[in-house]
């Protein structure tokens, strides 16, 4: 089920100093908080998305792997092309392509269009925990239109496409927030 957010501690100028901001919608909003609910709302999917994951069979798999296994694509990348569609390091990037492989979700093969370099590519396994893992982030999806009402959630995912920067949605992502390895 979805979880509750709450924010705990005594905030500046909310008055009751219980920090809890549900079901005051007149009080004015600090600032610094639609970047915490925004980051809780995502940390909440993307925890119970790895959850369920365990449950179905891929208890090693982390968030870090499903941006690589993203960047690795259907049709393989060298780990250059991985590293320059991460934001981060080739080193970086060998090494998330070395624990990828050694939890048997991406492999190493030659490249069949240059026999000098190596291409990584998604296993059987890779493939598995993808598609698992937008199957559970639909249902999630659908668990919360049914707590916040399909309408009131279309209304919130428009919201967000209106005012995140063009190209904000980028698999960097991973990189940006605090590195991959």
């Amino acid at each position: 089920m979805v979880n509750q957010v709450a924010f705990q501690g005594n905030r500046e100028g909310d008055g009751n100093g219980d920090g809890d901001s549900r079901g005051n919608s007149d009080r004015p909003r600090a600032g610094y908080e639609l970047p915490l609910l925004l980051f809780a709302g995502f940390r909440t999917l993307i925890d119970d998305v790895h959850a369920e994951l365990a449950r179905q069979g891929h208890p090693d798999a982390r968030p870090a792997h499903g941006f690589a296994l993203q960047a690795i694509g259907l049709d393989g990348a060298t780990a250059s092309d991985i590293a320059r569609r991460l934001g981060i390091s080739k080193q970086a990037a060998g090494k998330t392509v070395d624990r990828l492989v050694a939890l048997d979700y991406a492999e190493r093969v030659d490249d069949p269009a240059d026999a000098r370099r190596k291409l990584v590519r998604l296993t059987a396994r890779g493939r598995d925990v993808l598609a698992r893992s937008a199957a559970i982030f639909d249902r999630l999806r659908t668990e919360w239109a049914t707590v916040l009402g399909e309408e009131h959630l279309r209304a919130i995912e428009d919201g967000l496409r209106a005012v995140a920067a063009p190209g904000a949605f980028r698999l960097d992502a991973a990189g940006w927030i605090g590195g991959m390895g």
